[in-house]
């Protein structure tokens, strides 16, 4: 019987490869047999991570590119379809925020820095839609391809703070969505966008946040254990299997979905 989860002759393009989420992943994917493109922002990372992947297998290679740089995607997109021949998915792991974007609890709403909203927005939306657009012409060629955008928590329902953020990730929830249709439409069946909507897992950004240096919760992280069934926060590894699952034959007829791997918190009312 065919394993609907193999990933042995898949050639995966990670974007925000170097940070936590979206690097485990490429790891944990090039573990299951699959070829990876690490992509991040600065060539230093993108030879720290390679280098640590290289020990894993050799079926990776790593580009320094800015997502937010049309013409360094257009050179790293022709360089892959020159030396590997073709793309199969491409995962959209680049993002991030900014404080003059958020809106902190001794905070007026106004407060709200604009220069640093616009960025916030052109890198959580644009820094999706730009690779996207890109790559996925390789998917419009082949007819085959699979995209999986990170979305988050804060794009379904109000999370107090992360205004930009917030906003970004509602967006690429529409995305998602709007792009699966039109790729389904337009260019069959074999084309499949989704996304993924983590909850609350400790990066190095939002640490300080969360958690305290004595390991107890902060404010804002007792909050987000409230509104948790697990009451706990997500290990790394969680979002590993859904990703497999979504770029995989085992879900050829799932796409335009935002798939929650939260322990609960986008079910759970608080009450």
């Amino acid at each position: 019987m065919k394993n609907l989860f193999e990933l042995s002759d898949q050639i995966i393009a990670v974007t925000g490869a170097a940070g936590v989420l979206a690097g485990g992943t490429a790891k944990y994917l090039q573990g299951q047999g699959a070829f990876i493109i690490y992509l991040d922002l600065f060539q230093e990372k993108v030879d720290e991570t390679v280098a640590e992947a290289k020990k894993i297998s050799d079926k990776c290679c790593g580009y320094a590119c800015n997502v937010l740089d049309q013409a360094a995607l257009d050179a790293v997109y022709e360089k892959i379809m020159v030396d590997l021949g073709r793309i199969d998915v491409l995962i959209n792991g680049a993002g991030g925020n900014m404080p003059g974007a958020t809106i902190g609890p001794d905070q007026d709403v106004f407060d709200l820095q604009m220069d640093d909203y616009s960025k916030v927005l052109d890198l959580n939306l644009k820094g999706t839609v730009m690779p996207t657009m890109t790559f996925a012409k390789a998917f419009k060629a082949q007819g085959s391809g699979c995209v999986v955008n990170f979305s988050s928590m804060s794009a379904a329902q109000t999370l107090t703070r992360v205004l930009g953020y917030s906003n970004a990730k509602a967006a690429i929830d529409n995305f998602t969505k709007w792009m699966a249709t039109e790729m389904a439409i337009k260019y069959g069946d074999g084309i499949r966008v989704n996304a993924i909507a983590p909850g609350f897992f400790i990066s190095h950004q939002n640490r300080a946040l969360l958690i305290n240096e004595d390991g107890s919760y902060t404010e804002r992280g007792q909050q987000v254990i409230n509104k948790t069934p697990f009451r706990r926060f997500g290990e790394q590894d969680e979002v590993y299997g859904t990703i497999h699952f979504l770029i995989s034959e085992a879900a050829k007829f799932v796409s335009g979905a935002v798939v929650p791997v939260d322990g609960g918190f986008s079910a759970f009312t608080g009450v």
